[in-house]
């Protein structure tokens, strides 16, 4: 009889919790839940609850909840969603301080608790959090990855559909870059059942589904005001999750470690990349216009900033 695999969660709000109903309900693994002492029966009663949903929805995925992280050891994929959460007038980059202190005290206690395991990153500021949980970990960086291009793209896909009229599924989408406002969503590469979205939609009106797309967390953070989005960070999640633990090959917009690829020179940035049993295991070289050429490196010089910054604020 196989193992079951293990998913931990780091950080038991809305988006962990939202992303382990995600996986519990693909039947992905058994879930623990994990969060800050201080907290105390949050993550208990969290997982409790969602445990309780299992004969409704029919899965048997375990789950628990804690404090410590004696019931991570050993885990398959680690899922890092602890942080502060953006609030109205917050830029990405005003996360980067608070954050970064604790994505690294998270990212000491996966290296010693499952020192095998895929991690994937959702704390913003995204690429930098990335960056620095790849540093303390010591992994290899195949095994340390960041959740934004799926979410971008998914937001981008739903603005199209939106604008046409049409199916969700119908439209395929890429986007590059940084998370945030410095995004490539590459137009050349977007289409609709086969179709490019250029002999569909405007250039102008393109223009400002790109710019509502660069702005979709901004967006929903003015409206909740008390928070940010997390129904889609996490469905964008467990979808990277199923990936990796069912070895699906899937070829997905990834926050992944690139060298010479792009020219990103030892940064963690969004590219589509092959996602399976050992994480990413390719990233691919799309040919770009020039106009999304340039775009893609100013996005790379902004995510060499914000690290830089990190570094220089918060130095290991």
């Amino acid at each position: 009889m196989s193992r079951r695999a293990k998913i931990t969660i780091v950080g038991a709000g809305n988006v962990g919790a939202t992303t382990a109903l995600w996986c519990a309900a693909a039947d992905l693994g058994d879930i623990v839940l994990v969060d800050i002492p201080e907290l105390e029966g949050m993550p208990k009663g969290k997982a409790l609850d969602l445990l309780q949903a299992s004969p409704v929805v029919g899965f048997d995925s375990k789950i628990v909840g804690t404090t410590s992280y004696e019931e991570t050891v050993g885990s398959d994929v680690v899922v890092i969603t602890a942080g502060f959460p953006r609030k109205p007038g917050m830029s990405r980059e005003d996360l980067l301080t608070a954050n970064v202190k604790i994505v690294t005290a998270v990212a000491e206690n996966i290296r010693k608790s499952s020192p095998d395991a895929i991690v994937i990153v959702v704390s913003n500021p995204l690429d930098a959090m990335v960056y620095r949980t790849w540093e303390v970990t010591g992994f290899p960086p195949h095994r340390v990855m960041g959740q934004a291009g799926i979410l971008d793209t998914a937001r981008f896909r739903t603005f199209i559909a939106m604008e046409l009229g049409v199916s969700v599924r119908d439209v395929s989408a890429m986007l590059l870059g940084g998370h945030g406002d410095t995004m490539v969503p590459l137009v050349s590469c977007t289409s609709v059942s086969g179709i490019p979205v250029t002999q569909l939609i405007s250039p102008r009106r393109l223009d400002e589904i790109i710019e509502r797309t660069r702005n979709g967390g901004a967006e929903i953070v003015n409206l909740l005001k008390t928070g940010g989005a997390y129904f889609a960070p996490a469905a964008a999640t467990a979808e990277m999750v199923e990936a990796i633990l069912r070895d699906q090959k899937r070829v997905l917009p990834v926050c992944a470690f690139c060298n010479r690829e792009y020219g990103a020179g030892g940064l963690f940035i969004g590219v589509p990349v092959v996602l399976g049993a050992r994480g990413v295991e390719k990233i691919i070289e799309i040919e770009m216009t020039p106009k999304e050429q340039a775009a893609m490196a100013r996005s790379i010089a902004a995510v060499r900033r914000l690290v830089e910054q990190m570094k220089e604020l918060c130095p290991l």
